[in-house]
This record gives structure tokens, C-alpha cells and sequence, in this order.
């Protein structure tokens, strides 16, 4: 006898909307559909060094590009076991959850790390951080450290505003940032932008599983690498530089290349400025249903500044006592469509709408029309008709 007990798992296939990991395209899941070969073969070596010199041009980096078998988690502690030492000053520019997670791993490694606080519905101002470098007379700190898309907020940051803050103070900090949510999504010029250092991961706009990463470096990041001091071995750039990839300490794994090859081949059949279009165009929309929404003392975008609303995720903020894991809940065991959840602080208190990578207008629709379900299923007063709003917006 079937158990009675447990409701029944909805049908049809899964609408995935979270912000990361993010859908893989058929053709990307049959591109990893291989058998292992020797990573050491000219073949697959041939292959490596193709996808390397592609991903640059995604990025618009002519840097050095170090890969990681590890989550984008891996990339950030490269990033600092390979510039610092113990004792050196960061400056971190307050985002979300995730410019937090950054902070609380420099800390363990010994660093010390100032922050530019800021409101999580805003993210950093650039004045602030002026500010701060200004005050640094003696150039004790040692970079900058930024979010350019905080995946919990929902917020973009201007990274160029940010180099100009360095530029205007002649400040020799190094400028980093993590791009995890943002590349191949929205706009990312690394070396026009002046950034030293870029923290990237598979599992988003690169339509990838979960599991590898990549840090992309300047030159004067890699000179400040060769005085670097903190204990490291896995993820040691010098390790690696005398490794036959320059990447990888250890196996690499080959089948995640296959299918980067093929997620570069779609992006570059689609074009880059496209792809920014698409997205923008979908995040528009979605922001057009939320504000239908947040009516009636409903549901509203968590971002409050329009210049920073994000093009690959939008946070929505439940009205006060309401929970978003409620809605959450009704979406995925009625609809069978998976949202993303308030990560630290925000965890109860916002959903989150994830359209990045490979999606297209039906996909985004159903989503919202499914959220529209469950803000009534869950008894969460909202404007109707957002989904009419978002149907308008792609229209015109």
C-alpha cells in the first residue's frame, strides 16, 4: 500500500529557480556524458588551453587563470592564501550574506579585515570607500574586496565606481572581485575595470554542475603572490604554475570540460551583449510582477536602489510576520518549482528568483505564475495580477 501519509510528489519536470546552481542545458549534460581519459593527453590538453583562452574572453581578462576542483568557496580562500600574509589589513565592502562569508574566512587565516558598512538593501557607497581609502595615509591595507552581484540581496555593485575610488586616493590596493553570480550574466570587463583579481565558479551563468572554480589574476596580483606568506599547498598558484595546466593540484577533472566547451560554444553562438539583453530583459520582468505584488502591504523587491537592481537574481522581502518559507513550501510541494531561501539574517524574511544562465521568457512566466499561487496558498497578502505585469513587460 502506497503511504498515505506523504503528500505526492507533483509531476512534470521541475521548475528550477533558484540562483544557483542554476539549469544545465541538455546539451551541456550530454557534452559531460563522456568516459574518463588521461588528463595528461594532448588531446584533452588541447581542450584545457582552448577553454581557458575562451573564458578570458568572457571575462575580458588577459590574466592568469588558476582552476580549482572546488565550489566558488575554493576560489575565495586562493585568493587570499596566494596575495597575503598573516596580518594584512583588507578592506571589504559590506553586501549580504556572502561579503560576510568572505570576511569570516579571511579572519580564520589571520587577516585582518575592515569593513565599509552598508545598508543590504543598497550595498557599499563608493563615497564611503573613498573615505576609507583616504584615511589610509600609510597604505596599510592591501585590497579591496568586492561582491559585484551579492546572490542574496539581489544588489549589483559598481565595481568600476569602486576603482575609481582607488584611482582618485592613488591607492595601490589591490581590487578584487567575485563574480560568481554575475559572469555570463550581466556586464564584466576585468581588465578595463582595473580589477586584480576575479573569483568565478561553474554553477551558474557557465549553465555548469557544481564543483570547479577559477580565480582569473593580474600581473600585480601575481607579483604581490610571490611575497604571499600564508600557508598553502592544494591552491598555490606557484604549485601550479609548474604543473603541465598551471591549474589543478592534483586530478582535474576532465568531464567538467567537455561541458565548459559547450556552455562557452552556446554563449558564443547567442553573443555576449545578447545574453546581458535576455537577462535584463527577464529581470525586468520579474521586477514588473513583484511590484504588482508588494500592493495590498504585499511582497516587495528587498534592492531599494534602482540603479543596482540585479539582472541575474531578484530578493523579494515578505511583510512584516510573514514567512517566506511558507511560500517557498507551497511552491515546491504544489507547483514543483524550487525558489531560493533568506540565507544568514534574511533566512525567513526573503525569497529569492534566480534568472540567470539558461532560461527564456515561458520558463521565467511559469515561475512567477507559480509564486502568485503560493503567496495565495500561503495567506500572503499581495497585489494581484503580477504575472500579467511581467507578460506586459516582455511584450513591449
Amino acid at each position: 500500500m502506497p503511504d498515505t501519509t506523504v503528500p505526492p510528489k507533483p509531476r512534470g519536470r521541475l521548475f528550477f529557480a533558484n540562483p544557483g546552481p542554476t539549469n544545465i542545458p541538455d546539451s551541456v549534460l550530454r557534452a559531460i556524458d563522456r568516459p574518463s581519459v588521461d588528463f595528461m593527453d594532448e588531446a584533452f590538453i588541447a581542450l584545457f588551453e582552448n577553454c581557458v583562452t575562451r573564458l578570458k574572453k568572457v571575462l575580458n581578462s588577459s590574466g592568469h587563470v588558476f582552476m580549482y576542483a572546488a565550489s566558488g568557496h575554493g576560489a575565495w580562500e586562493a585568493s587570499l592564501v596566494n596575495l597575503f600574509s598573516p596580518g594584512d589589513r583588507l578592506l571589504m565592502l559590506e553586501s549580504g550574506y556572502f561579503s560576510e562569508s568572505w570576511t569570516e574566512m579571511a579572519r580564520k587565516f589571520g587577516l585582518v579585515v575592515e569593513t565599509v558598512p552598508a545598508d543590504w538593501r543598497r550595498g557599499a557607497q563608493a563615497d564611503a570607500v573613498k573615505a576609507a581609502l583616504a584615511a589610509d595615509t600609510g597604505h596599510a591595507i592591501k585590497a579591496v574586496c568586492t561582491v559585484h552581484n551579492e546572490t542574496s540581496t539581489g544588489v549589483t555593485l559598481p565595481v568600476k565606481e569602486i576603482r575609481a575610488a582607488l584611482d582618485q586616493t592613488r591607492h595601490p590596493a589591490l581590487l578584487l572581485s567575485d563574480t560568481i553570480s554575475s559572469l555570463a550574466s550581466l556586464p564584466y570587463d576585468m581588465d578595463a575595470w582595473g580589477i586584480d583579481l576575479t573569483v568565478g565558479g561553474s554553477q551558474k551563468g557557465l549553465m555548469l554542475p557544481t564543483g570547479m572554480s577559477f580565480t582569473v589574476v593580474s600581473e600585480k596580483a601575481m607579483a604581490a603572490h610571490k611575497v604571499a606568506r600564508l600557508p598553502r599547498h592544494y591552491l598555490d598558484w606557484s604549485v601550479m604554475l609548474g604543473r603541465r595546466h598551471k591549474s589543478f593540484v592534483g586530478t582535474v577533472p576532465t568531464q567538467m570540460f567537455n561541458g565548459l566547451s559547450e556552455s562557452l560554444r552556446l554563449l558564443e553562438e547567442e553573443g555576449m551583449e545578447a545574453v546581458f539583453a535576455r537577462h535584463r530583459r527577464l529581470a525586468t520582468a520579474v521586477r514588473a510582477a513583484v511590484r504588482v505584488w508588494s500592493a495590498n502591504d504585499g511582497p516587495q523587491l528587498f534592492c531599494t536602489d534602482p540603479s543596482r537592481y540585479s539582472d541575474s537574481v531578484t530578493a523579494i522581502l515578505m511583510p512584516e510576520g510573514k514567512d517566506a518559507e511558507a511560500v517557498r513550501r507551497a511552491a515546491l510541494g504544489r507547483y514543483n518549482v524550487s525558489l531560493g531561501g533568506g540565507l544568514g539574517k534574511l533566512g525567513g524574511r526573503v525569497f529569492r528568483i534566480g534568472h540567470l544562465g539558461d532560461l527564456n521568457e515561458p520558463m521565467i512566466l511559469g515561475t512567477l505564475a507559480a509564486v502568485e499561487m503560493s503567496l495565495r496558498d500561503a495567506g500572503i497578502p499581495h497585489g494581484k495580477g503580477g504575472v500579467a505585469a511581467a507578460m506586459e513587460s516582455l511584450a513591449s
